[in-house]
């Protein structure tokens, strides 16, 4: 049985991929409570496994002058073979390899078998619980009713399974078998009778964030930081950043040359628009800044129930809101404020702001006077 024994230990490292301690530690503990599940006891019973295969068995034994039980006790004489300066009370580690011989075969493969499951489910999440908060290249293997499963390539493990729910789904993205797709995790569970549950998002409003800090150095080293995002998935965005480096434009950093940088994240998300927002300290200019692309021409602050009251131009009322009040409900997000874009009271005189351009995308001019509620 040792010869098989070990060759079933070298086959178990190289179709596993577990480290080869890892796995003499799980065998050795698994060998252990074979025997305990066979004959009771053996709670001073200590097996281990080497690099070789081999098996070592040892038996933590009481030196008696009379022995009354042979698994726990051991006699004078006999420790003092041993271990010539044994005395009566003592305990002594005694070899008991023929121990495993006595373990039953059949039992002994299925908790080793059990126990090997148990440790590759545990390094397998050892490797991937350090995904969460990153973006994974994933492919879309089959549709299921709780949402998509997707396979992420593992280095020495065939692949690992993801799952995209219904909800982490974008409105209007089409899906199809195979396909390759840049995905957010935001949770790695164990779930009992599986061996992970990898759970990833394309509306997770991080997704957008970590898009930007593969885009954009300036955000990726920390001279440009990106203070707060708003989004609602496959319609629109909006991202307020701030540069830490006196000097540095934040919003033509996002933008790149000819568009480049915030192109590419756009076509990463099927077209969704996205404004780039000048992030300002100042909550006031900050609403103002958050309705691009209108530049409103007062903005009024009431503590009272957290709500800004937002002036604009009459004739950009219909752009202030956005299309259905998307673009007050996003600014409104964004800013941590209730926003209530309202036009100019008659007979008061406004100072006209110059055009303000801090959007790159494409908006909606359509609307009614409306709300943006957090």
């Amino acid at each position: 049985m040792r010869s098989e024994f070990q060759a079933a230990i070298a086959q178990l490292i190289a179709e596993k991929g577990l480290p080869r301690e890892v796995v003499m530690e799980t065998v050795a503990n698994a060998l252990l409570a074979a025997y305990r599940k066979s004959f009771g006891g053996g709670e001073n019973v200590r097996i281990e496994v080497d690099k070789n295969g081999e098996v070592h068995v040892w038996a933590s034994k009481r030196v008696v002058a009379q022995v009354n039980d042979s698994n726990e006790e051991i006699s004078l004489a006999e420790a003092q073979r041993l271990v010539p300066n044994a005395a009566l009370g003592q305990s002594l580690d005694v070899d008991s390899s023929f121990i495993f011989s006595r373990i039953p075969t059949q039992t002994a493969k299925q908790v080793i078998l059990q126990r090997i499951r148990e440790a590759e489910h545990e390094h397998l999440y050892e490797q991937v619980k350090g995904w969460v908060g990153e973006i994974r290249l994933g492919t879309l293997t089959r549709e299921e009713q709780r949402g998509w499963v997707v396979d992420f390539d593992l280095d020495k493990v065939d692949k690992v399974e993801g799952l995209m729910p219904i909800s982490e789904t974008i409105p209007g993205e089409h899906y199809r078998m195979k396909q390759r797709l840049r995905l957010y995790i935001y949770d790695v569970r164990r779930i009992q009778g599986r061996m992970l549950q990898i759970l990833v998002s394309r509306t997770h409003r991080d997704l957008l964030r970590r898009l930007f800090e593969n885009e954009v150095p300036e955000i990726y080293d920390g001279s440009v930081e990106i203070k707060a995002i708003a989004r609602e998935p496959g319609s629109r965005a909006k991202v307020a950043v701030y540069a830490r480096q006196e000097g540095l434009d934040p919003i033509g950093s996002c933008v790149g040359v000819r568009g480049q940088r915030i192109s590419n994240i756009v076509r990463e998300l099927n077209d969704e628009k996205i404004d780039i927002i000048q992030w300002s300290p100042d909550t006031a200019s900050f609403v103002a800044n958050a309705l691009s692309p209108v530049k409103p021409l007062k903005v009024e602050l009431r503590d009272s129930d957290h709500t800004a009251i937002v002036t604009v131009p009459e004739r950009q009322l219909s752009l202030a809101i956005g299309k259905d009040g998307q673009n007050a409900r996003l600014a409104a997000k964004l800013t941590g404020w209730r926003v209530d874009v309202v036009k100019p009271v008659e007979g008061e005189i406004y100072e006209e702001p110059e055009e303000q351009i801090t959007s790159v995308s494409r908006h909606e001019r359509s609307g009614r006077r409306s709300r943006g509620n957090r």
